[in-house]
């Protein structure tokens, strides 16, 4: 894997909308603006590429401005990072735009970036997966850096300032609190904090002992399984395949599955269908080990233990469960293809080389 460089001071960031627009709607000015704020802060200079701000109906209609937005921020050879507005659904709609163009897939494999993002994004991470280049599974721009409390969380922000450092190895740390998700993201929400919770659990140990050794590759369930199925768009699966989207068996092998489930917060009946459909693939059949993300608010925590066991059906498999990314708050990084130790006894968890070139 080809893996970008850290983030400097000065640095240029692109903003860019990959799927829903809604950063650009008048409703998430007051997001906008926070989030442009708290860039800046880092000391870095955020660059609105030219369709991020037209919102949720024209970036709907207009996948290939989607993607145009990210070729222009690999060509502009200024922009050292891109972080990823939020997600959506319909992620895949960029990929014949993208992976139809040589300039790009040239431009992406002599010209590494920062990548970050999450959620559907995931369609994102396992194209450049496919490129070869090392992309981040964390931070967003509304999410995270526009969060709207007089601060970014304190975990997240301490996450962020990683982009920034490289050293030789590096533990991924329990949060030593969780948040609830808002359900007021209007400007009068401005200053107010979340509903905050001690960490009672940190991460805990399904099955398996010891230490285990991989490279990270995984992503949201829900979008891998509207990748492996027609569940949400009828050309998804289709158009995925036709782009070998989802990486074959071969290349799971050895990996560490990283893993978890997004702001809908399926039902357990839900939960087992799609982790059923990921058990098809025969994935859990060569992987090393999964780490599983906290689910959002907590909800279901006990029944999605219960069937990651049940469906799994391997003893053998270590799983590590309750770790701070994904849709739940606050969210740490996880880099697609670096080593991971898992130390299963001490319930650690140690990125074992350097994230960055």
């Amino acid at each position: 894997m080809k893996k970008p460089e850290a983030l400097v001071k000065g640095d240029k960031v692109a903003i860019i909308s990959m799927s829903s627009g809604m950063l650009g709607e008048d409703s998430a000015k007051h997001e906008l603006e926070l989030g442009l704020k708290r860039i800046m802060e880092f000391g870095l200079v955020p660059v609105l590429m030219p369709n991020a701000l037209k919102g949720i109906e024209y970036l709907k209609n207009h996948p290939e401005a989607r993607a145009e937005d990210l070729k222009e921020a690999f060509y502009d050879k200024s922009i050292k990072g891109i972080i990823c507005a939020i997600g959506g659904d319909d992620t895949y709609r960029t990929l014949p735009y993208l992976l139809e163009d040589k300039d790009f897939i040239n431009a992406v494999q002599d010209n590494p970036k920062l990548f970050t993002g999450f959620s559907d994004t995931t369609i994102n991470h396992l194209m450049f997966y496919k490129l070869g280049m090392e992309t981040f599974y964390g931070p967003c721009f509304v999410c995270d850096l526009a969060e709207l409390d007089e601060e970014m969380l304190p975990y997240t922000k301490k996450t962020f300032q990683k982009y920034f450092e490289n050293p030789e190895e590096q533990c991924i740390e329990s949060s030593k609190t969780w948040y609830e998700e808002r359900t007021d993201f209007s400007i009068a929400a401005i200053g107010t904090s979340r509903i905050e919770h001690l960490e009672q659990k940190g991460y805990e140990v399904l099955q398996g002992s010891g230490k285990v050794n991989g490279r990270l590759l995984g992503g949201c369930l829900e979008s891998f399984y509207d990748i492996l199925t027609k569940n949400r768009y009828d050309d998804e699966k289709v158009i995925c395949e036709k782009y070998g989207i989802f990486p074959g068996l071969d290349e799971w092998k050895n990996k560490i599955l990283f893993l978890e489930t997004c702001e809908e917060k399926p039902k357990p009946e839900e939960f087992e269908k799609e982790l059923l459909i990921l058990k098809e693939t025969g994935i859990f059949d060569v992987i090393n080990a999964i780490i599983v993300g906290k689910p959002q608010d907590e909800q279901y925590y006990e029944e999605y233990k219960e069937l990651y066991c049940k469906i799994l059906d391997n003893k053998d498999l270590p799983i590590m469960y309750n770790v701070n990314f994904g849709h739940a708050f606050p969210r740490c990084i996880i880099p697609y293809g670096i080593d991971i130790e898992i130390d299963l006894y001490k319930k650690v968890l140690t990125l074992k080389e350097a994230i960055f070139s």
